[in-house]
């Protein structure tokens, strides 16, 4: 029940455009309200002014002149994200982004996909993409607590009781980070493999955090973004989540279960 039933009275119906328009799929808020700021959206042929716009439907609202249908049913797809690419739909600087390698990963039916958190141009590995602007944002949040992990090939020296002390967490350069879990796999001369577990996803923590113990990491894959894992799918390849597993995580989240 509000608790001033006055500002319940004033709030207009509906949801923001901009919430609307990521359950659509269209792109992120954040990218949405750039897209706003840039005139690109209308509304009855007139451009949107704000993001603060609430809207009951997207009918009559249109990106770059076309129309926006309806929120299409939720999907997620896994990418193996090769080196090279920015996880990004455009580059000021010309880079190739990650959209240049979907358009033959994906099948020709897939709907408008944003990515779930990134991985930077030298890192590789499995990249999760979803049309749902609201998924994407819950697993992005440190708060939602999903496990993410990666194998790091580094150079130096370490040992295993150094990593296993990561699981109380680091403070690095005024940041601190959170419990991680780390294990050396194998080493061959100085190059060492590592794995680690991360939950909080912040700026290039698992390199940060490595090269503060003295390594240099010379390559960097994510294997698994919970539940979901990279497994065996071909570098630059995608491949679809199956419904069923798509809404058991779903639901595991909203229960806080999430592993």
């Amino acid at each position: 029940m509000p608790t001033n039933p006055k500002q319940s009275e004033d709030r207009p119906e509906g949801d923001r455009i901009a919430k609307l328009l990521a359950r659509a799929g269209v792109a992120s808020r954040r990218e949405i309200e750039r897209m706003i700021a840039d005139k690109r959206i209308t509304l009855h042929g007139k451009p949107v002014e704000t993001p603060a716009t609430f809207l009951t439907s997207l009918r009559g609202v249109s990106v770059d002149g076309n129309p926006v249908a309806g929120p299409e049913p939720t999907t997620m797809y896994l990418f193996n994200k090769p080196t090279g690419l920015i996880t990004a739909e455009r580059d000021m600087a010309g880079r190739p982004t990650i959209y240049s390698a979907l358009t033959n990963a994906l099948p020709k039916d897939a709907p408008r996909v944003m990515p779930i958190g990134r991985l930077d141009l030298n890192t590789e590995g499995l990249l999760l993409l979803t049309n749902d602007g609201g998924l994407k944002r819950q697993m992005e949040l440190p708060s939602t607590g999903i496990p993410r992990t990666y194998r790091a090939r580094s150079f130096g020296e370490v040992t295993q009781e150094q990593l296993e002390s990561l699981i109380e967490g680091i403070e690095i350069d005024g940041i601190r980070y959170g419990p991680i879990n780390a294990n050396m796999e194998r080493s061959s001369g100085r190059n060492i493999w590592i794995e680690m577990t991360i939950t909080e996803g912040k700026n290039r923590e698992v390199r940060r955090v490595l090269e503060h113990l003295g390594l240099k990491v010379n390559r960097l894959i994510r294997t698994a973004y919970g539940p979901f894992q990279l497994a065996d799918l071909p570098r630059g390849q995608a491949a679809r989540v199956r419904k069923g597993d798509l809404d058991r995580f779903v639901s595991a989240m909203k229960r806080g279960q999430v592993t």
